[in-house]
Parts: C-alpha cells; sequence; structure tokens
C-alpha cells in the first residue's frame, strides 16, 4: 500500500504538496464532482496498445455526429459540408434552438442528420447511433471525457475540443478508453495547423534551427466582457471555471506546436514544471460591478478569481525548456506567441508577421528573405490545400485545414497527428499548475501517458508525405 500511495502521488503530481491545515489548492476545486471513475492509477499505467502511429482501418465515406453547437461545433460542421467523403448524420445540443439554427444550414444539401436535443443526456443517443463513425465533441470541458469515453465505448473515434480533460485523472482515463478500444482520441488543437507553425515545424524538421533549446506559447487574449455575457457561454460555464481554478487553464494553443517542434511524445518528454500566477486584478472587481446594476450576478462575486496572468515554464527529459503563458482578463493585445529558438537560429510570432533569425545574421531576417525560406521550407500540405482553405476560413484557414486534415487520414487509413497522449499531455497542464501555484510555485512531475514508449515513437507525419487524396468542395 506504501509502494502505491507513492506512486499515485508521483502519477498525480501531488507529491509534496502539504499544506497545513487544510486543502492543497486552498480553496480552488481540484478535482470536479461527479467524474467517470477511474481503473487503479496507484500503480504506474502499462500500456495496453501503442496509439502513437496507430493506423485505423479505412473509411471510405466518414460519418460524422457532433456534440455542441454553440461557439465551435457549427464551424466544423461546416467544414464538413466542404469535403468528399463525409456524411454529417447526428447533430446534438442540449438547447433545440442551437441545433436547429445549424441544421437549417444544412438544406439542400447532401446531409439529413438525426437530431438530438432538449434532454441532458441526448448525446448518448447519437453516441448510440450505429450510423455514427466519428463523433466532435464541443461542449463545455468538464463534459469533455464523459462524453468521449461512451462515444469510444461505442465504437466512435472522438476528436474533443481543447482542453481534452481538466484533471489528470480524466486524462488517464482517455489513455486508458483509447488503447483498449483502439479507438482514436485526438484534441482538436488547431494551432498546430497555423501556416507560420506548420512552417517553422518543417524548419525544424530540416535542421534550420540546428538543436532546439527553448520554445514559448501562450494565449493571451482579452475576454473579460465575453466571460461575463450572459450569452457568451452556456450557464457561464467558463467564467464559473475562472471563479474555482488558479492556473494555466487553456495551455494547449502554444504548448502543441512547439511540443511538436520538440517531438515531444516522440524522442523527448516533458518532466516537470513551475507555475505562478498573478493575483486577480480585473474579474472580482468586474463581477461587483455588475451585480451593483444585476442581480444576475450576485452569485459571481467572489474575491478568489484566477490571477490575471499566468506563466508556467517545462522542462523535458533531454534538458530543453519551454515558457507557456495564459492571460484572458488584461487588455491585452492579442497573442499566441510561438517562439522556437535553436542552437543555428530562431523564429517567433506575434507580433505580426512571424520573424525568422539564424547565426549568420546579427538581426531578424528581412521579409523578402523570410518569402525565400517560406518557398524552401512550406510543407506539402499547405501547398496543396493552404489556399484553399483560406477561401473557406476559421481562424485564417488553420481550423479547416485541420479538419481536412482529419478526414483525409481517416479516409486513407493513416496515423493522426495528434494521438491521445499528446491530447493528455497538452491538458494535463492545466491542473499541474493549479497544484503548482498552491504549493508557492513548487515543481510538480508530469506523468508520461506513453508509458516508455516515447523513446522510440516516430515524429508525427503532419507534413503530409502521404495521403492528401481528399477532395474540396467549394
Amino acid at each position: 500500500m506504501k509502494n502505491n500511495r507513492r506512486n499515485f502521488l508521483k502519477l498525480t503530481g501531488l507529491a509534496g504538496l502539504t499544506v497545513t491545515g487544510g486543502s492543497i489548492l486552498q480553496g480552488f476545486a481540484a478535482e470536479p464532482a461527479n467524474k467517470p471513475d477511474l481503473p487503479d492509477i496507484g500503480t504506474p499505467h502499462k500500456q495496453r496498445f501503442n496509439m502513437c502511429g496507430y493506423s485505423a482501418p479505412k473509411l471510405e465515406t466518414v460519418r460524422v455526429g457532433f456534440i455542441g453547437l454553440g461557439q465551435r461545433g457549427p464551424g466544423h460542421v461546416r467544414n464538413m459540408t466542404k469535403m468528399e467523403g463525409v456524411e454529417i448524420k447526428g447533430l446534438c445540443d442540449i438547447r433545440p434552438e442551437s441545433v436547429q439554427k445549424v441544421s437549417k444550414r444544412l438544406e439542400g444539401t447532401n446531409h439529413h442528420p438525426t437530431l438530438y436535443s432538449g434532454g441532458k443526456e441526448e448525446w448518448k443517443k447519437l453516441c448510440d447511433n450505429k450510423e455514427i463513425d466519428v463523433v466532435f465533441i464541443a461542449t463545455p470541458w468538464d463534459i469533455h471525457v464523459p462524453m468521449a469515453l461512451y462515444a469510444m465505448e461505442k465504437g466512435k473515434h472522438v476528436f474533443i475540443e481543447v482542453p481534452a480533460a481538466v484533471t489528470v485523472k480524466e486524462c488517464w482515463q482517455l489513455v486508458e478508453a483509447s488503447e483498449r478500444t483502439r479507438k482514436h482520441c485526438m484534441m482538436l488543437e488547431n494551432c498546430c495547423y497555423d501556416f507560420f507553425e506548420l512552417l517553422t515545424l518543417n524548419m525544424a524538421r530540416q535542421g534550420y534551427f540546428g538543436e532546439i533549446v527553448h520554445a514559448e506559447g501562450a494565449y493571451i487574449h482579452s475576454l473579460l466582457d465575453l466571460n461575463f455575457k450572459k450569452d457568451g457561454y452556456a450557464d457561464m460555464w467558463r467564467l464559473k471555471d475562472n471563479m474555482t481554478r488558479n492556473g494555466s487553464l487553456y495551455p494547449t494553443h502554444g504548448l502543441g506546436p512547439v511540443c511538436q517542434v520538440m517531438d515531444v511524445n516522440r524522442g523527448d518528454k516533458l518532466d516537470y514544471l513551475v507555475s505562478m500566477s498573478s493575483k486577480d486584478f480585473s474579474m472580482a472587481d468586474k463581477a461587483k460591478e455588475l451585480a451593483e446594476k444585476d442581480e444576475f450576478y450576485k452569485p459571481f462575486v467572489k474575491d478568489t478569481y484566477r490571477g490575471n496572468m499566468n506563466t508556467t515554464t517545462i522542462r523535458t527529459n533531454k534538458g530543453r525548456t519551454i515558457m507557456i503563458q495564459h492571460d484572458v482578463s488584461s487588455p491585452n493585445v492579442y497573442s499566441r506567441i510561438h517562439k522556437v529558438s535553436g542552437t543555428k537560429g530562431s523564429a517567433l510570432k506575434y507580433p505580426l508577421p512571424g520573424r525568422i533569425a539564424n547565426s549568420e545574421k546579427e538581426s531578424w531576417l528581412t521579409e523578402e528573405q523570410v518569402k525565400v525560406l517560406e518557398q524552401k521550407y512550406q510543407p506539402a500540405i499547405v501547398k496543396k490545400i493552404g489556399e484553399l482553405a483560406k477561401e473557406v476560413g476559421g481562424h485564417g484557414g488553420m481550423d479547416f485545414l485541420m479538419d481536412w486534415r482529419i478526414i483525409d487520414c481517416l479516409r486513407n487509413g493513416l496515423p493522426l497527428d495528434q494521438d491521445v497522449y499528446d491530447a493528455a499531455l497538452w491538458s494535463v497542464i492545466a491542473p499541474l499548475s493549479e497544484q503548482s501555484i498552491a504549493n508557492r510555485s513548487a515543481s510538480v512531475d508530469i506523468p508520461d501517458f506513453t508509458s516508455g514508449s516515447w523513446k522510440t515513437n516516430k515524429p508525427h507525419d503532419i507534413l503530409l508525405e502521404k495521403g492528401g487524396t481528399t477532395k474540396v468542395i467549394l
């Protein structure tokens, strides 16, 4: 039992996080209630089947169902109507008006989905539908995992909006279920498909930057008003998260692309992190201000909101470092900070446009020199589908590029660019950052969701060395 307890503490990152007289999270929720049980994680996870590089059987026609039609779901639905070999078979949202709105957009197309709405468990009926192969989940974060687990058990591949999970326990649940069912479980990290990120990934693969030393990413986006907007997020779920959790709650946009540059889970692994947040300078004041005018906001009046700026630093097994920042409540200029720093060169975006430097120059390359590099290092996926993706749109085209790539991989029986280990690893940074902050920024170990296979896993094929046969229909 002592060994089991020690292993549990190591896996969850709780080792040494003791605070006298109460919870280590000092008033912030560590584990949301009503989560599905996970098989014993008191012992190290034994990999059932390696999902890295896994090729599922080809699906000539990909039959898709969508759960959640609020902020993100409708965009995925639209993207699927622009591709051959796709049938939209199901639409689900607890709000009937959301389902009807998206369904109306499909009138006159070849898509005739079954509609599910009005009840809290209608999503299960969609997952039970044997005519659906793939489920997209774009719901509030705390119900991502219950839906994903149920869908995989019903034989569906699962694609989950970011973050895929909100607790350490949930991350392990996704890994265990994907390995056992041999169903894809991919997080929809669209920033991995942005054009500068793809360019720097190819440059890193070709050795332009030399050995990667350091990388940075961020999600700095002024969302204060949206978080308090009554019809911004269903049941104010995102504001409630900011009330009860203090950490880097949305790390994956910045982390995903730099992990791919560093071949994390495929030659390197994240070892441990340290996280620090500022105090809250705006959210509690905003709640008090609104509550004075509107009774609706009185339940949101609270002193302990998440701090404005979070900075989390990570060290990898190979000794490289990553900095991730998160701030959605200050009036900052939008930035996702994509920085790659190596022994021979570096790249940086934001501000725009992205800039590149190398060891032969004392300053950044000129725009003309960068254009020459773009022509040399532009990956095949951008050459093939980039302009069409920009025409369709969705965060400048990266949303469509991601959705097209998913469908093309499924139709060609190819491994996905992101697997369940990436979904778990990139998502787990949030709860681990909470644990670090709760103990005065103590270092916290990061679980190895690959169970050691990171040492032999091969880099993903996001650059389109294979596939690319799915036609776009505009």
